[in-house]
Parts: structure tokens; C-alpha cells; sequence
């Protein structure tokens, strides 16, 4: 492809990520799109691990666009729609799919992160994304890659979203961002698509680069990922976490890849403090159990002593079980509150 014709090109690589309450924005998104579409549509939903391939179906139906499951290696063509699988990462390589189950990224896989970054490095100016409703800020980092590389980004109105905190952190991210409700997203992806764009200068993105690396398994997966060496622990294996800083907020990853926003590892911890209290409530409960055996044998053999003691240990130990349940009511996920300023 000469100069000129990338000079001419609009922005044929879209990115879209939505999470809770954003499927049917995404079909209404969608259902605007005309079926001469030069552009490719990536998606990404965060769903569970055994939550199917429903998504696509749905949106195969949404509109003119077809929409598929993403296949590994595929080559990207315009007017399709190319839908992230559970529990694999969905990334463009070489005008490519590629699919991945390298590490969670914000606690998800899919996560829009990485569909996003891997789409700045390889569109550069040619990449749009749009951020539909969701909770926390997975796709914010992606939004900054995205626009530091000369794409395009917007966001679904904040007032419509039945959960406003991934496009709260994506216009955070880029405040240039637009903020369209999701009717007109359309007319912007398709003014984004006919629009040309200016080929960007080249940008050495080295940790962004290593990242995508890593996810496909062409970094090695030990070592110091770049920055600042935290006392904080991985929420996802227990490992040392580095704190990377650059033009967007921080962002902590482990040494085997598993990379979280604040809001992301705030939430992540919050998970495995109620484990953990569960786990406690376990115990506390076995032991009262053992207890009130030893109880009504020291009663039936009349011993006073031990009969007093084990009475004691049965209310510490019932204070302690309520003291813990207590705590466990009281730790949670932090959702959108982190990010409403």
C-alpha cells in the first residue's frame, strides 16, 4: 500500500467494549451500522468462562453486519463484526485475529485492554474504539493507547449507562473522547470510517509492545516487567507487582503477566479478603461444633473445671464467628464508587 492510499484511508479498525448493561446498547449500536461498512468491528463482553458463544448470535441478528465468533488467524475484512470468545483474549496482529489465554487482564478474560492496545499498535491512526457501559475501568488504558497512537475515541453518554464507570474511565482517560448516546455512536463510526486520516508518525511503545507479547507468548513469562518494584501482591497469583507509570493513571502488573488498574485491583482484592473471611467463618463454626462436643461430654462425666473452661471457649469463640461475619458484610466490590469524581 503506497503513502497516498494510506493518507486516504479512514479508520477501518473499531474496537467496541461493553460489560454490565451493555449488551443492548451494543445491538443498538450495531443495528446502525450500514452493511457497506469499511471497516472491521472487534467486541468485546466480558462474560464468564462457560458462558458460551450466545453473544454473537445476538448480534448477528442486531443488524446488516454479519457477526461471528473470532477464529484464530483470520484476516480482517470490512464489514464483519468479530465477537471475543470467553475466556480468551481477543488481539489484531498483522491485520490478523488473535486469540489468547494468556493472563486476565482487570480481572477478565476477554478484557478490553488488550483488544484495544493490540489494535493501537497495529492501526495506529486507523483505530476507533468505543467504551459502552460497563463497571470499573477495564478499557481506560486501552483508550489511552489508542489516542497517544492517533485513533479516535468515544464513549456512550454517562447519563444513559446502567453502569456509567467504564466510560467514566475511558473519558477520564482521553477527555477529548466524544460522549455520544449509543443512537448516534453509529453516524460516529461511520463518519470515523469514511474520514481520512493522516498516517501517524511511528511510536516506539515499548511496554505496551511487551504486553501484547506476553499475551501471545512471544515474551518470555518471568522477569521484571518494567517499573516500580510495590510491596503489593497479585491478586490473581501472589506474585511481586510492579507499579508502571506513563501518561495515563498507573497500572500494576505481576511478573507473569497479570495486569490491573487501581480500581480493578482494589475490587480483585476485596474478592480474596471474602474468601478469606469465609474461610474463617468455616473454621470458627468447626470449632464451635468440636467444642460443644467436648461440652456435653464434660457434662455427662461432670466435670466442673473443664466443663467452665470449654464454656469460655464456646463464647470467645461465637463473638469471634460474629465479629468475622460482621467484616465479611462490610468488604466488597468498590463498582463505580471509585471513579464518580
Amino acid at each position: 500500500m503506497g503513502d497516498e492510499d494510506v493518507k486516504a484511508a479512514g479508520r477501518d479498525l473499531v474496537v467496541v467494549a461493553a460489560s454490565a448493561g451493555g449488551v443492548e446498547p451494543l445491538r443498538v449500536l450495531l443495528r446502525g451500522l450500514p452493511a457497506d461498512l469499511p471497516a472491521a468491528v472487534l467486541v468485546v463482553l466480558h462474560v464468564p468462562p462457560q458462558g458460551g458463544s450466545v453473544l454473537a448470535s445476538i448480534l448477528d441478528r442486531a443488524g446488516p453486519l454479519r457477526a461471528a465468533p473470532a477464529e484464530e488467524g483470520e484476516t480482517l475484512r470490512p464489514g464483519r463484526i468479530y465477537v471475543a470468545r470467553p475466556d480468551y483474549h481477543l488481539l489484531v496482529q498483522r491485520g490478523e485475529i488473535r486469540l489468547s489465554r494468556g493472563p486476565q487482564q482487570n480481572g477478565h478474560r476477554p478484557a478490553a485492554d488488550p483488544l484495544f492496545m493490540s489494535a493501537a499498535l497495529d492501526a495506529g491512526s486507523r483505530a476507533a474504539a468505543v467504551v459502552l457501559s460497563g463497571t470499573l475501568d477495564d478499557g481506560a488504558r486501552g483508550c489511552e493507547v489508542i489516542d497517544r497512537h492517533g485513533g479516535a475515541v468515544a464513549v456512550q453518554s454517562l447519563d444513559e449507562c446502567a453502569f456509567p464507570g467504564m466510560p467514566t474511565a475511558a473519558k477520564a482517560a482521553v477527555p477529548d473522547a466524544e460522549s455520544l448516546p449509543v443512537s448516534e455512536l453509529a453516524a460516529w463510526i461511520r463518519r470515523e470510517s469514511r474520514t481520512p486520516v493522516q498516517a501517524a508518525d511511528e511510536i516506539h511503545d515499548d511496554v505496551t509492545a511487551r504486553e501484547i507479547r506476553l499475551l501471545l507468548r512471544e515474551a518470555p513469562t518471568v522477569g521484571d516487567p518494567g517499573g516500580e518494584l510495590t510491596s503489593l501482591r497479585c491478586p490473581g497469583c501472589d506474585g511481586p507487582v510492579y507499579e508502571q507509570k506513563g501518561q495515563g493513571p498507573s497500572r500494576y502488573i505481576c511478573r507473569v503477566g497479570h495486569a490491573w488498574s487501581a480500581s480493578s485491583m482494589v475490587s480483585a482484592q476485596a474478592d480474596a479478603v471474602e474468601r478469606a473471611l469465609w474461610v474463617a467463618v468455616q473454621r470458627l463454626e468447626e470449632r464451635l461444633r468440636v467444642l460443644g462436643r467436648m461440652r456435653r461430654s464434660a457434662e455427662k462425666h461432670r466435670q466442673k473445671v473443664t466443663l467452665h473452661h470449654l464454656r469460655d471457649e464456646e463464647e470467645r469463640t461465637r463473638e469471634a464467628l460474629e465479629t468475622i461475619r460482621t467484616l465479611q458484610a462490610g468488604i466488597g466490590r468498590s463498582g463505580d464508587t471509585l471513579l464518580s469524581d
